[in-house]
């Protein structure tokens, strides 16, 4: 299995358009990597290509990925689908980058598949051509190139553009709003997790984990929102670490990263926890093989 992260960056990307908080400024000014927003690339065979959801940066993305680029004379692409974990513009908005009448598969739980319905941008993906399949939870999917994707539930909570009143049961539910990912290559037995649930990802030899703010009060420190990580379904980092320090987990590391997360700097001492605790920090770029 193949995975390339397209973005490691929380909506808004790092630095954020206007923002110049502490971290943001190491962006602006020394140099610090910008990072797109958050998106990755999966392949079995090196043919077959899935997006685990489409940033608003996946047209950038995609010229920034050779392996994702046409490969053949006239229109083609590598990209087979995309699998989409939530319905916040993060993870969708990049489906209208891909409007070119291209065959496409569509994943996403009935849901977030009725978000998009909702929506009458998402008809430029016309529906004769870009399919969209429910993905049951807990239900094994077999995906073109040898994967198979599995979705799960995990406490979370509506888009904020679709939040109503009842936010605090929605933040402790679990429902179609937000799932985990696990993808598997069932001719190995080798699988990578994207998921905050410490039973199922225990001894997993690939994780990608929520790592948006470092703190549970960043955003209000550092004076950019009011609003805590949990009050946002964000699980602080410094928490994660904790609390899955005996989980046997083989490599792990943090992604959809805030631009007010100090692990965006390479200095930080942050980062350096991080690295000791044996996390390590997704970038813009990076590949992995498992």
């Amino acid at each position: 299995m193949r995975i390339i992260v397209l973005g490691a960056a929380a909506g808004g990307g790092y630095p954020q358009w206007n923002c110049n908080c502490d971290s943001c400024r190491e962006a602006w000014r020394n140099g610090v990597p910008a990072q797109t927003q958050v998106s990755l690339a999966v392949s079995g065979d090196d043919t077959h290509w899935f997006l685990l959801n489409a940033s608003p940066d996946l047209r950038a993305q995609i010229l920034a990925t050779p392996a994702l680029h046409p490969k053949q004379r006239g229109r083609h692409s590598p990209i087979a689908g995309a699998i989409l974990t939530n319905g916040d513009v993060d993870a969708i908005a990049g489906l209208l980058n891909l409007r070119e009448s291209h065959p496409l598969a569509l994943h996403a739980t009935e849901a977030v598949l009725a978000v998009i319905a909702a929506n009458s941008i998402f008809k430029v993906l016309n529906p004769e051509l870009v399919t969209r399949h429910p993905l049951p939870l807990e239900q094994s999917r077999e995906l073109p190139g040898g994967l198979a994707v599995t979705g799960f539930s995990v406490p979370g909570k509506p888009a904020l553009y679709l939040e109503g009143s009842d936010i605090d049961a929605h933040l402790a539910e679990r429902s179609q709003n937000t799932i985990g990912l696990e993808i598997a290559e069932p001719k190995t037995g080798k699988r990578t997790v994207d998921a905050p649930l410490k039973s199922r990802i225990a001894g997993a030899p690939l994780l990608f984990f929520d790592g948006t703010l470092w703190r549970d009060d960043e955003m209000i420190r550092a004076g950019t929102g009011t609003k805590t990580g949990k009050r946002m379904g964000h699980t602080s980092a410094v928490d994660t670490i904790a609390a899955l320090a005996n989980a046997g987990i083989a490599k792990k590391f943090f992604i959809h990263i805030n631009n007010t997360n100090p692990l965006h700097r390479p200095d930080s001492a942050e980062r350096k926890t991080a690295l000791a605790a044996g996390w390590e920090v997704a970038r813009d770029g990076m590949e992995i093989a498992v």
